[in-house]
């Protein structure tokens, strides 16, 4: 898989980064050699802001931002901000979203995965090489590439998970529940192999 990596570079939305199952998922994937993951400092702040207002303040949010960081010091992107004003001069619709489309081309992504796809319009994405992709989409087309290795990583996260641990069959319905139908039923139909 890692020459695949090697050309294959995806930027991650804040909205995806911020539950811990599709952060998990998604991490997992990329730690795998499915894909070069990329984000920028702003990325992550909003990421801080959101894992906060999930937790309800209760999550130490500085050290998951941190530990993403440290298993992916590459990951950071930066020197992208004269880029943002030419996807808002495109049209784009939110001008906050305009940062992590300029730190998309900066980092030559093809991919950004969101789960806010209205935000980011394909006939803006299309002139600059650009798709959106939600998770669920993204983490199913990874499982299709190399179900082996996929599920393989999917399952080293589900055992990495210790409060509560989780047995296949109950990661499989937290990712359903998610809004990672894709992603469960692929899953479910290697249910048997992590029993």
């Amino acid at each position: 898989m890692s020459d695949l990596a090697d050309r294959f570079t995806v930027i991650i939305d804040a909205c995806c980064l911020a539950g811990g199952l599709r952060r998990n998922m998604l991490l997992s994937l990329a730690e795998e050699g499915f894909y070069r993951v990329q984000w920028s400092a702003r990325i992550m702040e909003e990421t801080a802001r959101a894992i906060g207002r999930i937790s309800g303040g209760k999550a130490d949010q500085q050290k998951q931002i941190d530990a993403m960081n440290q298993a992916f010091p590459e990951a950071m992107v930066e020197g992208f901000e004269d880029l943002e004003r030419a996807f808002i001069a495109d049209g784009l619709r939110d001008a906050d979203d305009a940062h992590v489309l300029a730190a998309a081309a900066r980092s030559n992504a093809s991919i950004i995965v969101t789960d806010n796809l209205k935000d980011f319009p394909a006939k803006i994405l299309d002139s600059h090489g650009l798709e959106a992709k939600s998770a669920d989409d993204f983490i199913a087309d990874c499982i299709d590439l190399d179900n082996a290795q996929a599920m393989a990583a999917l399952n080293r996260m589900r055992l990495r998970l210790r409060h509560p641990e989780y047995t296949w069959d109950a990661i499989c319905q937290k990712a359903e529940a998610q809004g990672l139908g894709q992603t469960a039923s692929l899953m479910r139909s290697f249910a048997d192999l992590f029993r």
